[in-house]
């Protein structure tokens, strides 16, 4: 499985962004897919994700300011960054989960910076 990112780049606080990963490969609807981000020196942590289940889930941080969305018929999932602040500015990294009987596999796209200005 392949994770091709795109989107992100430079905005002033109060804009907008969106990022898009298409999926190549063997990736459904009953597996997660979703947006991690990671800051120098810190842990990359979950901004959003759709589940299996289609459940959605948010970083407290940033609800209501994004929404994740998805297209299983694409294998693609996007997330919508609005009302941006310079604490989103981070590497953000196109993420899916695979779930098997007692484990799980993750895959991640390369990567792409988002900058949000002051």
């Amino acid at each position: 499985v392949q994770l091709q990112a795109s989107g992100g780049g430079l905005a002033q606080a109060g804009g907008s962004l969106r990022l898009s990963c298409t999926a190549r490969g063997s990736i459904f609807s009953s597996n997660d897919m979703g947006w991690y981000r990671q800051t120098p020196g810190k842990e990359r942590d979950l901004v959003a994700e759709v589940t299996g289940d289609g459940d959605t889930n948010y970083a407290d941080s940033v609800k209501g300011r994004f929404a994740i969305s998805r297209d299983n018929a694409k294998g693609a999932v996007h997330l919508q960054m609005s009302n941006l602040k310079p604490e989103d500015t981070a590497v953000y990294y196109c993420h899916a989960r695979k779930r098997y009987i007692g484990r799980t596999v993750d895959y991640w796209g390369q990567g792409t910076q988002v900058t949000v200005s002051s």
